[in-house]
């Protein structure tokens, strides 16, 4: 596949979840997306109204993560979180499942939690994505989550935080991408710090890379295609 640097610019969700992080921090992020042409800011959901502002009308997407980082709260609670995100502005929810309850094998509790979340997103045009966290989780339960993930039907289901002790990994999503289907898309996020990791994510499946590195990483690709006076970049 080839793709010029403003698509692989689009592919990036440039993030800040720091829990000090402040409103210059939030406004300095907005200015790089807006400089960098990123596909969205991901921030904790507190900040989406100055986001929201901040981000008007340049068509670069609010993404509040729900749940964040431990995804242990009730479906009501995120069922309220999301809801209060999308009024403050966000345009994509990116939510955290209840872990506990994957490992207990309660698939109808995380079925019901992923419905809930995705048909508000769906009622009110919000791009909605599942963080499976899958450091946590065992090929068996991966697959679980993509199974139900192929019936609900989110538009992304995601690899990590980037909180806990590992993130995305060439395999998992492409364990992920195999069980979804063609219907639901792969979000790779967590220890993404270099051009070479971000491309091995899309040569995976990854159609949507969440990071803190998204500068270093375009800023690599231009180098790249100058030193080899590409026009494109190609990656297999």
């Amino acid at each position: 596949m080839e793709f010029t640097i403003d698509e692989l610019s689009q592919m990036i969700d440039h993030t800040n979840l720091h829990a000090d992080a402040t409103n210059d921090d939030i406004k300095k992020l907005c200015n790089e997306a807006k400089e960098m042409h990123f596909k969205m800011v991901a921030i904790n959901q507190v900040q989406t109204a100055l986001c929201a502002k901040l981000l008007n009308n340049t068509g670069i997407g609010i993404g509040a993560a729900i749940g964040f980082p431990l995804g242990q709260t009730t479906i009501e609670a995120k069922e309220f979180e999301t809801k209060n995100a999308i009024q403050n502005g966000a345009t994509e929810i990116d939510y955290v499942i209840n872990i506990t309850e994957a490992k207990e094998k309660n698939w109808e509790y995380i079925e019901k939690e992923m419905q809930t979340i995705v048909e508000i997103s769906r009622e009110n045009s919000v791009t909605s994505k599942v963080i499976f966290e899958n450091v946590y989780l065992n090929e068996e339960e991966k697959i679980q989550l993509s199974n139900i993930a192929k019936r609900v039907r989110p538009d992304f289901v995601k690899t990590a935080t980037g909180f806990a002790s590992g993130g995305a990994t060439y395999e998992d999503v492409k364990l992920m991408k195999e069980h979804v289907g063609n219907d639901v898309k792969v979000k790779a996020a967590g220890s993404i710090r270099d051009a070479a990791t971000f491309k091995e994510m899309i040569a995976a499946g990854a159609q949507r890379i969440g990071a803190s590195a998204g500068i270093k990483i375009i800023e690599e690709l231009k180098n790249e295609m100058e030193e080899n006076n590409l026009k494109v970049i190609t990656i297999e």
